[in-house]
Order: structure tokens, then C-alpha cells, then sequence
């Protein structure tokens, strides 16, 4: 039987369908390869989708983890594509759970609003890739407040964003007894950082507005870190298990549209005297994918209560997003094949949502790492790297 949230979120799916069917797939085919898609984020914005996790009394919905996994799901099953957002809705995690009142005051009813705008998370870097724990940006004490000074990559979002959620030593790695402490995060305004923050695009085979950044000895306030210094590799696996969790959830959206295209262009296209869907080499794949995508929806579901009851979550993000994104995978290249040489014609926007969602077996973890953390923390096998 199909999986569906709760009832209480049916009413918000349908909300955001609808807002979604104002922007069909020749919106999203006019913006390749590398435009902004400012009007879809500025209709989810004023409608309060993007304030969705932060809470009432900072001018939010309030709602949960589950909520904002369905809203960002539906963008993707209405044809959208919601990486253009969804930092907005795992950044705030980080900041609702260790920023100070003060900062949630200052940020939070502007981030609600639409004023500021959110959506960079720098963590990745050049030289050290998945390896967090070893990067090189550097945040040095000083009157007043740090200098910040390295180097980011694949930061999404960085040219359509006022503040950036950063991570940067405080304290050197040749100086901490694990080789997690000495990190610390930090809420950084984009305008004040000036010339001395630098942004080059980087081009890439799908639409996604991702960036390398360069940071130039910026000099940030002391209130711009969040929570404790040296805690904030801590502080990011919170806001990671979220990012999985959503991510899973915008897999799922992109599996359920690839399913229900293939079930229409199998179920119209006649070959041979009849439609190619009643062809058990046609259909078995689909409903094969179907049900891995039903699967992976249950993960997802699990994962983002015990996130919502804050009970420990790691595992069962990391499965969600290992199985959501490997059964969007699936239906993509089941999609494909259905449609034969017409999936490969922009006007189907079979090809544009096909490199779409190869990203997320890749991204923001790749599933290498994420079977290591099964094998070495779930399972007991030694440590693979």
C-alpha cells in the first residue's frame, strides 16, 4: 500500500503542489544552464515554506522535521528542483539548537520574512573533500572578535545568499587530542565580509548554482560564532542528519516523478498494436522502481521522527538518504528507458530531472561513505579509512 505523511500534513502537500503547478517544467527549462530560479524561490518564501522549521515566535511555522521533508519531497514530485532551497531548511537547525538568543533574535524573524536570505553552508573543501575533520580554513582570535581565512568548495547558493553558515578551525589540528575538537561554526554576514569574500561559480552538468569560495582574512565579530568554540563538528552532525533527511525526502519527490511518467508514457504509447506497458519488460522495471521508492519512503519517515523526538538519528538518516537516492536513481534510469530516444528530448524534461538526481548518490555524502559509517558504527566491522 503507498506511503503518505500523516494526515495532518496532507493539507500542507496539496498547498505546495499547487504553488508548484504555477511553475511547469518550460519554467525550469528556461533557466539552463545556470540561471537562479529567483521567482520559485521568492513564491516559496512569501508562502512561509522556507521559515517552515524555524518557530512561531521568531516569525515561522513552527512545524517539524517531517513537515519540511514533505514540502521540499513535493517540489521535486511537482517537477521542480529544491536543492535551489532546501540549506535554508537544514541550516536552521544549527542555528535553532546552538545559536544564542540574541542571535535567533537578530536573524531568524528576517530569515522568516524573506529579508535575509540563507541558503550557504560552507564545509567541504578543496584539499580534504568528505574528510571535515582535517580542513584547513582557519578562524584566528583577535580584539573583538576572528579573521577568517581559506578556501570552500561546493558551497550552493553562495551568489543568492546574505549570510553563510561556515566551519573553521579555531584550534590547529596538530593541536587537539580528537582530531573533531578545535572546529568551530560560525553565522557569517556576506555583505560585511566585503572584498576580502570572494565567490567564483562553478559550472556543472545540472542547474545548481554551486560555488568555490575564497576567504581572505575576513574579519567577523565575536558574536558571529555559534554555540562554543571548538564544539562545532558536533554542532554540523546535527544539522547533517537533517540534510540527509531532507535530501532523502527530495529523492523520493524525483522517484515518485519519474514513476508516474513512465506509468503514462507506458500506458499511451502504442508499438506493435499495443501500449508498451502491458510488456512485462516494461513494466516489471517500473514497478520494481515503485516499490524501492515506497521502501526508501518509510526510512525516511522513521528517520525524521526520531530527528523530531531527539533521539539519536545518525544510522537511520544515512539509510534514508543511502535508499532514497539510489531508488530515485532507478526510477530515473527505469524513466528513461520507458520513454527510449523521447527521454532523451529537453521537452519531456526526462533528461533534465535524470542529471538532477544522479547527484544525490555523490552528494552532499557519497554512498561509499555512508555504507562505512553502517559497517564501522552500526555493525561493528573495523574501520574502513
Amino acid at each position: 500500500m503507498p506511503t503518505s505523511p500523516p494526515e495532518e500534513l496532507l493539507e500542507i502537500r496539496g498547498a505546495v503542489a499547487e504553488l508548484c503547478a504555477r511553475f511547469p517544467g518550460e519554467y525550469w527549462r528556461s533557466l539552463e544552464p545556470d540561471r537562479y530560479p529567483e521567482e520559485f524561490v521568492r513564491a516559496l518564501t512569501e508562502s512561509g515554506w522556507l521559515a517552515a522549521l524555524i518557530p512561531e515566535d521568531y516569525g515561522g511555522a513552527g512545524l517539524g522535521l517531517t513537515a519540511a521533508s514533505v514540502i521540499l519531497e513535493e517540489v521535486n514530485a511537482s517537477g521542480g528542483n529544491a536543492a535551489a532551497c532546501h540549506a535554508q531548511m537544514y541550516t536552521m537547525g544549527t542555528l535553532l539548537r546552538h545559536g544564542s538568543e540574541e542571535q535567533k533574535q537578530r536573524y531568524l524573524p528576517r530569515i522568516a520574512s524573506g529579508e535575509l536570505r540563507l541558503q550557504a553552508f560552507a564545509v567541504t573543501e578543496p584539499t580534504v573533500g568528505s574528510d571535515t575533520t582535517r580542513l584547513q580554513t582557519s578562524a584566528r582570535r583577535v580584539d573583538g572578535g576572528y579573521v577568517i581565512r581559506g578556501q570552500k568548495i561546493w558551497t550552493s547558493r553562495a551568489l543568492h545568499s546574505d549570510l553563510m553558515l561556515l566551519l573553521a578551525r579555531t584550534t590547529p589540528f596538530e593541536e587537539v587530542e580528537r582530531k573533531s575538537d578545535g572546529i568551530s561554526v560560525f553565522l557569517i554576514d556576506m555583505q560585511a565580509a566585503g572584498r576580502r569574500l570572494s565567490i567564483r561559480p562553478v559550472a556543472t552538468m545540472m542547474n545548481h548554482a554551486t560555488t568555490e569560495v575564497f576567504l581572505d582574512d575576513v574579519e567577523v565579530p565575536a558574536d558571529a560564532l555559534v554555540g562554543e568554540e571548538g564544539q562545532g563538528f558536533r554542532y554540523i552532525l546535527d544539522g547533517m542528519n537533517a540534510e540527509r533527511i531532507l535530501l532523502a525526502a527530495e529523492c523520493i519527490g524525483d522517484g515518485r516523478w519519474f514513476i508516474e511518467k513512465a506509468v503514462g508514457y507506458a500506458s499511451e504509447r502504442v508499438v506493435f498494436g499495443r501500449p508498451i506497458g502491458a510488456n512485462q519488460g516494461v513494466q516489471f522495471p517500473i514497478a520494481r522502481a515503485y516499490a524501492a521508492i515506497e521502501a526508501a519512503d518509510l526510512v525516511r519517515y522513521g528517520a525524521a521522527a526520531r530527528f523530531e523526538e531527539g533521539r539519536p538519528c545518525g544510522a537511520e538518516a544515512n539509510m534514508a538518504k543511502l535508499l532514497a537516492s539510489e531508488a530515485s536513481w532507478q526510477a530515473a534510469n527505469v524513466c528513461l528507458d520507458t520513454h527510449g530516444g523521447f527521454g532523451f528530448a529537453r521537452e519531456y524534461d526526462v533528461e533534465r530531472k535524470f542529471r538532477e538526481t544522479r547527484l544525490y548518490s555523490v552528494a552532499p555524502v557519497s554512498n561509499n561513505l555512508v555504507l562505512a559509517y553502517l559497517g564501522e558504527h552500526v555493525l561493528g566491522l573495523p574501520r574502513s579509512y
